[in-house]
């Protein structure tokens, strides 16, 4: 039960570093409320498995090949802009949508939270790299079925962190004014950007 706490920990320091993700799962919570913002995390998660299940089988090794490192530093760049502009370029619907109660659409929500994770270069290379060694690590002790234990546990970590950043998020939505929410939106979304940017100069080292 130790070494279960201690992966379901694991999970939660995973997830809990500030980057995109968390940025726009931020933005999610403070515009459309607690339950998009936890969707928005379960999207996210969705695609973390996976790459899990490829670093598990061993087939993490593709991102090896620079064609594979120029896509995805390339389609992070562009999912990253897109999405911190248009949160920019939306900032007046946080106070609308306040008013109105309109929330965007669950799907949205948990489609923007998996391709923004898929197609992060950041959340590939953390997962090839330290699940991968956890993993090599945790096989060198037990057997197969306690190292699918262990990564369930790192699951149930990451999905207790959504938890926490939906109901932060939510809650700041519910105590903080209009223009302090427009503030942390806008942090939020630079944050993207400069993500964003980062990814692009990265794709151009990569090509030339």
């Amino acid at each position: 039960m130790n070494s279960i706490a201690a992966y379901i920990i694991l999970g939660v320091s995973l997830a809990a570093p500030i980057g995109p993700v968390n940025a726009a799962q931020l933005n999610t919570g403070i515009k459309n409320g607690f339950f998009h913002a936890w969707i928005f995390g379960i999207g996210a998660l969705t695609a973390d498995v996976l790459y899990m299940i490829m670093v598990y089988f061993g087939v993490g090794q593709i991102i090896e090949f620079a064609l594979v490192k120029i896509i995805l530093w390339s389609f992070g760049c562009f999912v990253l802009l897109y999405t911190g502009i248009e949160n920019l370029v939306s900032l007046h619907k946080i106070e609308l949508e306040m008013k109105s109660g309109k929330k965007s659409l669950l799907r949205r929500s948990l489609l923007t939270g998996f391709f923004m994770s898929l197609l992060n270069p950041l959340t590939i290379l953390f997962w090839l790299g330290i699940y991968g060694s956890v993993l090599a690590q945790s096989a060198e002790t037990y057997a197969g079925d306690q190292l699918l234990i262990f990564s369930i546990a790192i699951i149930v970590g990451v999905l207790l962190w959504d938890t926490i950043m939906a109901t932060l998020s939510s809650g700041a939505r519910r105590l903080l004014s209009v223009n302090l929410l427009k503030m942390i939106s806008v942090i939020s979304s630079l944050f993207m950007i400069g993500f964003g940017i980062y990814f692009g100069i990265q794709a151009y080292h990569a090509l030339f």
